[in-house]
């Protein structure tokens, strides 16, 4: 791809602009128009493969060696072929390519199937148009400016420009499953002087060219226009967008066929570039497992140091010199004392480096990939009405999910339901309820409320009009007959056709069929017209003009129409403080006291407005449009200065309210991690009252919960300053008197706790730097000690991008918590990738969230399973994995350094090539890696019903410090009654068979030695010794844990002593399988 700097002049705007031109079916210009520049773009072949045949072994190679524990013994093994080693470089060498090649096979056939799945997409037939005529190709040969046929529901083979469609109105349906979970049908329409072409004859003979941004991955943005050339006439310039442009992956629906252009093609396709894999997170105990092994190096180290040192004061006595077997020659003697002591050090390195466990990676990463199975088998996290159970998207977090001290959460369609249904709607003031309907009369719910009236008066009943065609004309709903599901149609009543309703907003459903049973029923858009059946039953069209979008900056969204008397309507809807700063007239009061009503009551309220527009006000629109949409440089940001200036002077008609249910189980999912001792914060874009009213029913806040407020309302009284030190002075207060607060929680006890809210422009205040705050100190860090000291903290009205930096801020606190964040739309995508967690719900706002989560949930309940069950058992069977590897290594190698000093330092290996090398690839890791996928320390019953036992392993507690001194310091206790048990016990003769065997010559062959150990077990004595020394060994460690568990019992030992059965510490088991292991020599 060869981006071309082309010299455009649009309705104003001249400058240079990034872009690239295709041209249409391979046309050049006409003479007289722009320079033809040939452009080279890539082909259509998808490469989502990682290696090829020729790169895979160094490229693999590479990448695994830039592992610290690979290269270590990579450089161990290489000193080993290089200098006279005490042990073999097969004792190195082995159990590293055994590691390497363990990988490289897995990532290998992961490789392999990702290159079968290209191949399967790269070949799929593809008709393309060629000199009018349809020929079929094979889909990696496509190129840019190739003009395709697609049927339906064929998935598109690359990024396209609709030209024409089989409807007559130049409109495609399609579904966006593939992409973003969205299965709606989305309109997608052809620019008009091209949608009228119908055969490939008269598709072939379009003369025109396309210039468009270079690639880049939003798949919900694109700018371009088409430049159409016609007989010697000047080229017309048509604007193209999103609307227009056909996305690789997505399927067409309801069209029998259409024709478009090839815009981007393979590794350039908008779905392609959405491949990029995410930022790597990694876990606290990878963090701790790379300390650790820093640590065991530096012992490795000074190990190797002291033996250095210690031979040569051993070897300083003229009559002491190198042991006769070393076999040293003359020149060795010979050499300068400093390449000798270097040799030596290097020799004991390799000799002692077995306690750098070479094998705990890769068992490490076995654990997480098997154990992530364990989530996507759970029955109990499978949705029936979904069809699908819960996801691994990463298996490197599984753990971390045991140790979750923050949890972010959207609100809709995570803590609710995100489906809409309508309750009312007010009309200037009067409040109309879609309750039932007797003869025609729609009868309300409360007495209070007025029903419509059959003859109200004529501006009540002008309003009451504009009101409701606003809602049955300002929105993006499509409409279906009917619908096929395995051969049957759905949707037909009494033998005529019904319609439904399909959008990719649950909102807007809920909305216009609200509208259905107050009278109005929208019917179709058909040819740009928008047809209505109003409560006469007269059919009205109105023509539409211009949609002007939704987006989460402006808040709204509006059409421009045209009635059948010819009058030009802007009706427009969005949230209440985008709509009335905005409107100059109306019952403004009446409306905002019901709307604030309605939050109060947890509903979701919109404000409808309208403005009538002259023929010059109309004109004047639509060049602000026509200019914006034309626009290749700063195309949102003109669209926003334009619907600014159209969007204003409006007549307030009135609002409505939406119910979105609270999800099943929420309420019980927040308690318990409250209880788990999880602080929860609600993030979302909805109104203060809304949100809290959602907050106290999901028990985020109690009935005794002193609520906060941080708001824009409070700032705008007093200053920011005053009202966070203020804020800060009542929680030290109070909380100064009642430090424990969290006990309160875990006891469920109505006792004082704060609720902490907090809105979008406050927070943007709070996270400004600036010269005030700088004279008054930190806000952010006032703003976190509040937060410190609330059990729960709401915010509303807030943007995607202020979701991340909450997190972030939380993230980068002085305690850095493990922080975890949940959504279900494509608005809370920025926080879970920010959050050290990402859950997705494969909600009905698409599966953007899904598809960047590190795990996704069908429901916000399973949350409660996957941290208090699943998280908690990860976290403790990786704990002991990890804790278990450096035990046993130190258990092995310490004998070996303690044998130095009863060998002269001659570093002569205490146990043989093969047992060196399959210690830990094979001996102590497979037993150890089935314990950490079956491990149930408590029952999953137990940890569901007793919320506060994730508490015993929050903030890493089984992998600090002191516990891994402990498990160290009891790996060399152990070391040591192996060594000198077996020195003294073993000297005695009558431990072995013949009274003739001695174990203290290092030079024998490794066949005596396995002949000496075999005639050692014959004997009764010997047998005796090794019991007696495993129990010696496990002693510290059993009485330690009796002690511990009848003196300070934790809740985990606490719930283990009601089970029914015995249970036996893990540690002692594998620390008695290790003794057994370990007497062999």
């Amino acid at each position: 791809n060869e981006p071309t700097l082309l010299y455009t002049v649009c309705v104003g705007e001249e400058n240079w602009v990034d872009s690239r031109t295709v041209y249409i079916g391979h046309k050049e210009p006409p003479p007289g128009a722009e320079a033809y520049i040939p452009q080279r773009y890539p082909d259509n072949r998808i490469v989502s493969s990682k290696y090829t045949f020729w790169n895979f072994i160094p490229k693999n190679l590479f990448e695994q060696f830039r592992r610290i524990a690979n290269f270590y013994f990579l450089v161990i093994f290489l000193v080993q072929l290089i200098i006279d080693t005490p042990t073999s470089p097969v004792t190195s060498g082995l159990p590293l390519f055994f590691v390497i090649t363990v990988t490289a096979i897995k990532q290998g056939y992961e490789d392999w199937l990702r290159h079968k799945a290209d191949c399967s997409i790269n070949e799929c037939p593809v008709d393309v148009v060629q000199q009018g005529k349809v020929v079929r190709t094979q889909s990696h040969k496509l190129r840019v400016g190739d003009i395709v046929v697609v049927r339906e529901d064929e998935t598109f083979p690359c990024d396209l420009i609709l030209l024409s469609s089989s409807r007559h109105d130049g409109t495609c349906y399609v579904t966006t499953a593939s992409l973003d979970g969205e299965s709606s049908h989305k309109t997608y329409y052809a620019v008009p002087d091209t949608m009228a072409f119908r055969t490939e004859q008269e598709v072939d003979s379009l003369h025109a060219t396309i210039e468009c941004e270079q690639p880049q991955p939003d798949l919900y943005k694109f700018v371009g226009r088409i430049n159409i050339y016609k007989d010697k006439e000047e080229p017309v310039a048509r604007p193209l967008g999103a609307e227009n442009l056909l996305l690789r992956g997505a399927t067409l629906k309801n069209t029998q066929h259409i024709y478009a252009v090839a815009v981007y093609t393979g590794m350039e396709t908008k779905m392609a570039l959405n491949y990029q894999s995410k930022s790597q997170k990694r876990s606290a105990v990878e963090k701790s497992m790379n300390a650790f092994l820093i640590v065991y190096l530096c012992i490795l180290i000074s190990k190797a140091v002291i033996n250095t040192v210690l031979k040569y004061a051993w070897q300083w006595s003229p009559d002491r010199d190198e042991p006769w077997y070393n076999h040293r020659t003359e020149n060795e003697r010979q050499r300068h004392v400093v390449i000798r002591a270097f040799t030596d050090f290097l020799a004991f390195m390799v000799l002692f480096n077995y306690i750098i466990p070479v094998s705990m990676y890769v068992t490490v990463e076995m654990q997480k990939f098997l154990g992530s199975y364990f989530i996507t088998w759970d029955e109990e996290m499978f949705d029936e009405e979904l069809g699908e159970g819960a996801q691994v998207n990463t298996s490197d977090l599984n753990e971390e999910l045991g140790q979750v001290e923050y949890v972010f959460t959207d609100k809709t369609g995570t803590l609710t339901e995100n489906n809409m249904e309508f309750i009312e709607c007010c009309v200037d003031g009067n409040v109309y309820i879609p309750h039932a309907i007797c003869n025609g009369q729609i009868l309300s719910a409360a007495s209070s409320i007025d029903m419509i009236d059959s003859s109200p008066g004529g501006y009540r009943r002008e309003h009451e009009d504009l009101f409701f065609r606003a809602l049955c004309l300002c929105h993006t709903v499509q409409v279906k007959e009917e619908e096929t599901v395995d051969g049957i149609k759905r949707g037909i009543h009494q033998g005529r056709p019904t319609s439904f309703y399909i959008s990719s907003s649950p909102d807007e459903v809920a909305l216009v069929e609200g509208m259905k049973r107050l009278g109005y029923t929208y019917l179709r858009l058909r040819d740009n017209y928008m047809e209505i059946l109003n409560k006469d039953d007269e059919i009205e069209r109105f023509e539409l003009l211009h949609v002007l979008n939704f987006d989460s900056v402006r808040r709204r969204m509006s059409v421009i129409v045209k009635s059948s008397s010819g009058d030009y309507l802007l009706f427009c809807k969005g949230a209440d403080s985008s709509i009335f700063p905005r409107v100059v007239s109306g019952k403004v009061e009446q409306v905002k006291a019901r709307v604030e009503q309605n939050a109060v009551e947890g509903l979701r309220t919109l404000c409808v407005a309208y403005r009538r527009l002259s023929e010059s006000e109309y004109a004047e629109a639509c060049h602000h449009l026509t200019e914006a949409k034309l626009a290749l440089q700063d195309r949102e940001q003109r669209l926003a200065q334009a619907y600014d200036i159209i969007e204003r002077d409006f007549v307030l008609l009135g609002a409505t309210a939406v119910e979105d249910r609270l999800q099943e189980k929420a309420a019980d999912t927040i308690e318990s991690l409250h209880k788990a001792g999880m602080k929860v914060w609600v993030l979302t874009g909805d109104k203060m009252e809304t949100a809290a009213a959602t907050c106290y029913a999901s028990k985020l806040f109690r009935r005794s919960t002193q609520i906060l407020e941080l708001t824009k309302k409070r700032t705008e009284e007093q200053s920011l300053h005053d009202v966070l030190f203020e804020l800060n002075r009542t929680l030290l207060i109070c909380t100064s008197g009642s430090p424990h607060l969290h006990i309160c929680i875990l006891l469920s006890v109505d006792c004082l706790d704060f609720g902490l809210i907090i809105d979008g422009a406050t927070l943007s205040a709070v996270l400004k730097p600036n010269q005030e705050s700088a004279g008054h100190g930190n806000y952010r860090e006032i703003f976190l000690e509040i937060c410190r000291n609330c059990s729960a903290v709401l915010c509303c009205r807030m943007a995607p991008l202020q979701k991340a930096q909450i997190v972030k801020l939380i993230k980068a606190s002085k305690e850095h918590p493990i922080t975890l964040a949940i959504g279900d739309g494509a608005n809370d995508v920025s926080m879970i990738l920010e959050a050290h967690v990402g859950i997705g719900i494969m909600g009905k706002e698409g599966r953007q969230a899904a598809r960047n989560s590190d795990y996704a949930i069908p429901k916000f309940k399973h949350l409660k399973k996957m941290l208090l069950v699943h998280g908690h058992y990860y976290y403790i069977r990786i704990a002991e994995l990890v804790q278990y590897f450096f035990y046993k290594n130190v258990c092995f190698i310490f004998p070996q350094f303690l044998y130095q000093f009863f060998c002269g330092f001659s570093q002569q290996p205490l146990y043989d090539t093969a047992y060196l090398t399959l210690y830990n690839i094979s001996f102590t890791s497979l037993p150890i890696l089935l314990y950490s996928l079956v491990e149930q320390h408590v029952t999953m019953e137990t940890l569901k019903r007793e919320p506060s036992l994730y508490r015993d392993i929050a903030k890493n507690s089984l992998l600090r410090w002191p516990v891994f001194l402990y498990w160290t310091c009891l790996g060399v206790f152990d070391a040591v009654i192996f060594f000198f048990g077996a020195y003294f016990l073993f000297d005695n003769t009558t431990f072995t068979s013949n009274g003739q065997v001695s174990l203290r010559l290092p030079f024998l062959n490794y066949q005596r030695m396995y002949y000496v150990f075999m005639q050692m077990l014959s004997s009764g004595p010997a047998w005796l010794s090794i019991i007696l020394l495993i129990t010696v060994s496990l002693l510290p460690d059993v009485i330690k844990k009796v002690l511990c568990r009848a003196m300070c019992p934790t809740a985990t030992e606490r719930a283990q002593s009601t089970r029914p059965c015995l249970t036996v510490e893990p540690s002692t088991i594998f620390m008695l399988s290790q003794s057994s292991s370990r007497m062999s020599f």
